[in-house]
């Protein structure tokens, strides 16, 4: 196994946490700057549209994708720079 990918299992299991929580709170913040005073709607919400949840579901998964996908590129950058080769 490559030096890159073994360095990379920890520093993609740290920043994989972080990038979670960062998504979570990124998304709370958007969901409040588009207006909705509530918290957003869960799947199983019985007084909530289907309109509001998918909305909701959608615009969360597009968050943590985004943000997933900029801290993985970031740690492959940075481990690819301390071993010289690119993880992957």
């Amino acid at each position: 196994m490559k030096t890159s990918k073994i360095a990379c299992k920890p520093v993609g299991l740290a920043l994989g946490a972080v990038s979670g929580m960062t998504a979570g709170a990124l998304f709370k913040q958007t969901w409040k700057i588009l207006g909705h005073d509530e918290d957003a709607p869960d799947a199983t919400d019985e007084d909530r549209s289907w309109r509001a949840v998918l909305f909701a579901a959608t615009l969360h998964g597009a968050i943590f994708a985004g943000v997933k996908a900029a801290v993985d590129r970031a740690g492959a950058t940075v481990v690819g720079r301390l071993t010289g080769t690119w993880p992957g």
